[in-house]
């Protein structure tokens, strides 16, 4: 007989394990199928190991510079191979982690590919599944109660761009590399991208960004993308924007080069290597969608705000329903899912109120509206910027570029958005994020002592800055 559960979850990433973790919590039986390893893209494919990658960049930067401070050095050298051995240790300490997480949890394992099957002699509804082995041995079959997909993504290229791995990369295989290559060519200004070309930027590699659209970062505040720009021009980063990558131009001798058209004029790029980075699709092939009514929009699961599809037994999470595609957002939408599965009432997620971070050097963050787009949907709005020079605690620490911004609702005096780039801005954006969901107002986080000399009294200088009150600008 197939084993039954209250909860079969479909990819053991970050929303997956989370969301598994909260229904045993809850009382549930319940079991993920993997295809590769627990953790997912974020612990073994993005989030950590490009962190790991980009302090090691750091670490290297700081060393360079380390005469500004006092401290002489010579005969700095880059040991990529240790690099990656650093990397590759922060991974598995993690991995191993959430390993013991299942065992707590008392949450069953299955490592193979589920798919779901239609209706059957195991269940009248589809969603029983059917798991099978990379050794061929016989598929398994479970029935579920409830599914969650949190089946993730995959990094997407151009059309006819092909990427093999090698001389073209996705940051799947970037996180590989057993060099730093001289130069490189980037394909795409968006987070990843800029990542990565700070990265190897600071490692010492020839950096040059081909952009589609005109601004760097589409996603943040134009003033963030701007100031980003600025700053990674000084690492000697070239930036091209409005470039129309011509991906049948693409040769692979010598290196790679390529084409692009630049206001109806074609210019040539080369360099040692290539990184395709412009964006991420959604995993949701073979997995059983076709045994279901679930709707495919644009690539993406459609789900209601609980998160369930238009089966209302099988829900969807993380980067296969689209929307920010951040572990963060992943996590916090299994809890509502598997919340919502148990009969509770979870509160739906505001993405308004979602913190997202860039962690190049230097950092970005924000929360909430764009001054374009809280301008775009009718808010009469008031700003307040402050730059970081003007803090102390940013000087003593070497890194002064950048700044804080926040918009508020002139009539209602509500906090509409916070945008950051500067030092360790990724480490204090919290602060506006509870701001954002306590409809904290400008004058409350203005009349919150910030501690001296920190780099957070910056959010106290630019909540004053938006009545032209700041104290030391």
């Amino acid at each position: 007989m197939a084993k039954e559960y209250d909860l079969v979850v479909l990819g053991g990433g970050t929303g997956g394990y989370v969301a598994a973790i909260k229904a045993s919590q809850l009382g549930m039986q319940v079991a993920i199928v993997e295809k590769d390893e627990l953790g997912g893209t974020c612990l073994h494919r993005g989030c950590i190991p490009s962190k790991a990658l980009l302090r090691s960049a750091e670490v290297l930067r700081q060393t360079k510079e380390a005469s500004d401070y006092g401290i002489e050095t010579k005969d700095t050298t880059l040991n990529f191979s240790k690099v990656q051995e650093r990397k590759n240790s922060i991974v598995n300490t993690l991995h191993q982690g959430v390993q013991g997480l299942m065992k707590k949890g008392k949450i069953d394992v299955f490592h193979g590919y589920g798919r779901i099957l239609g209706p059957s002699i195991f269940s009248p509804m589809p969603g029983t599944i059917s798991i099978e082995y990379a050794n061929g041995d016989e598929n398994t079959m479970i029935v579920p109660k409830n599914v969650l997909i949190a089946t993730g993504s995959k990094p997407k290229s151009l059309p006819n761009l092909e990427i093999d791995g090698v001389s073209v990369m996705s940051s799947d295989e970037a996180l590989h590399m057993e060099e730093i290559p001289s130069s490189i060519i980037i394909v795409g200004g968006g987070v990843i991208g800029i990542e990565w070309a700070s990265m190897l930027a600071d490692f010492g590699s020839e950096v040059t960004v081909i952009e589609y659209l005109d601004q760097l970062l589409p996603t943040e505040d134009e003033a963030v993308a701007n100031e980003v720009e600025k700053l990674l021009k000084k690492k000697g980063i070239t930036f091209v924007k409005g470039a129309k990558v011509l991906a049948d131009t693409l040769s692979k001798k010598d290196g790679v080069s390529i084409e692009a058209e630049i206001n109806g004029k074609k210019e040539s790029f080369k360099a040692d290597k290539m990184l395709v980075s412009v964006g991420r699709e959604a995993n949701t092939t073979n997995i059983g969608i076709e045994n279901t009514e679930i709707v495919i929009d644009k690539g993406f699961i459609s789900t209601n705000q609980y998160y369930q599809t238009k089966e209302s037994h099988i829900y969807a999470i993380g980067d296969v329903i689209g929307g920010m595609q951040l572990a963060h957002v992943a996590s916090h939408e299994g809890i509502v899912a598997v919340e919502h599965m148990a009969d509770q009432t979870p509160l739906p997620i505001n993405y308004d109120n979602v913190p997202s971070c860039i962690y190049s050097n230097p950092e970005v963050a924000s929360v909430g509206l764009t001054e374009k787009q809280a301008i775009e949907k009718g808010f009469d709005i008031k700003v307040g910027k402050f730059p970081f020079k003007a803090i102390g605690k940013a000087l003593v620490q070497g890194e002064s570029e950048g700044f804080v911004k926040i918009i508020a609702d002139n009539n209602t005096e509500d906090i509409l958005g916070v945008h950051m780039v500067g030092p360790h801005v990724t480490d204090m954006i919290s602060e506006a994020g509870l701001a954002k969901v306590l409809d904290a107002t400008p004058w409350e986080i203005a009349h919150t002592i910030h501690p001296h000399p920190t780099l957070s009294e910056i959010m106290g200088e630019a909540a004053l800055a938006v009545e032209g009150k700041q104290i030391h600008g």
